[in-house]
């Protein structure tokens, strides 16, 4: 069967370049959205332009173009959007309803997978403010794109590691500590990390699954479903030291947030699920979704044990 062509709209962020990396590697056509609202951003052009040497085509597109996105769309088979709203408070986020706009118009997409890539949203209608905005949004798309009919992803790769694992879960902070490492609650909550270009292998071979079609692919790789403790003893292990711990109560967690500007509350919101709560890992998955690494068993994915070995 033949590779389905793909379009990447943000293959520029953090985790578009790794899909535009992976799509290749799998053999798929692959197009990136080149948007004119770069500007003078010398670093995105000239990652743009390694792609195209990688055998990338760009495609020009603007969400204040209707029509170039609709061109766009019309020259593909699956649309991948990875625009974030983490800077945004959500604003590029609620951009992807034009970009659902363009592929109800254009009707010859296969598959289209909206900007989610971390928690499960339908799962976060209880999340503290301000950092149940994001969450909020994003079922706002899948609202728009389930009413269109369009055939759907949607991708729940829970933490990136960078953010969540390579610090040990440390606020201000992305490196891990060699001396003091405070804790959430008993350190004791699963957590699920990845390893970022394991998202994106495992979410480009999901495209032209068939198994995966109009459902949720939850990233749930069993030996990376780890505790912050579990995390922290690894790091232990490798630098040959034990940390001093800092426990801090959930009650003070809670109390910390008060004074925080909206973005830093936003993102203590969603450690709280995270580490408090558990909100990775208290769920079982039903008939709406898949889990990744059971459907792709030959992914060899990143431990964590052997993630953290590059902060030596």
């Amino acid at each position: 069967m033949a590779k389905s062509k793909v379009l990447i709209v943000g293959g520029t962020g953090f985790i578009g370049r790794r899909i535009v990396k992976a799509s290749l590697a799998q053999g798929h056509p692959t197009s990136v959205l080149q948007r004119p609202e770069i500007g003078l951003d010398i670093d995105k052009l000239q990652l743009l332009l390694s792609f195209k040497k990688q055998g990338a085509r760009l495609i020009e597109g603007s969400f204040s173009n209707h029509q170039s996105l609709v061109n766009a769309v019309k020259q593909v088979d699956v649309v991948i959007c990875t625009m974030s709203g983490v800077h945004h408070r959500g604003l590029n986020i609620l951009m992807q309803l034009k970009l659902v706009e363009a592929i109800k118009e254009a009707g010859n997409i296969k598959r289209f997978l909206p900007s989610e890539f971390g928690m499960d949203p339908a799962r976060m209608g209880n999340a503290l403010e301000p950092g149940n905005e994001p969450f909020e949004e994003k079922m706002k798309v899948r609202k728009a794109i389930e009413d269109a009919k369009i055939p759907f992803t949607y991708v729940s790769a829970n933490c990136f590691a960078a953010f969540f694992a390579g610090n040990l879960a440390q606020f201000g902070s992305l490196v891990p500590p060699r001396d003091k490492v405070r804790l959430w609650g008993d350190g004791n909550v699963k957590v699920i990390n990845l390893d970022e270009d394991d998202v994106a292998t495992y979410t480009i071979k999901s495209i032209d699954d068939p198994r995966t079609l109009n459902k949720t692919l939850y990233f749930q790789p069993p030996e990376n479903i780890l505790s912050q403790m579990e995390m922290i003893e690894m790091w232990e292990k490798l630098i040959g030291k034990k940390l001093e711990k800092v426990s801090i109560s959930a009650e003070d967690f809670l109390a910390s947030m008060k004074g925080l500007e909206h973005g830093n509350k936003a993102a203590a919101g969603h450690y709280y699920h995270i580490f408090y709560e558990g909100c990775l890992t208290n769920f079982e998955i039903g008939e709406e979704g898949e889990e990744a690494s059971e459907l792709y068993p030959e992914v060899n994915y990143i431990r964590m044990d052997a993630y953290l070995e590059r902060y030596l």
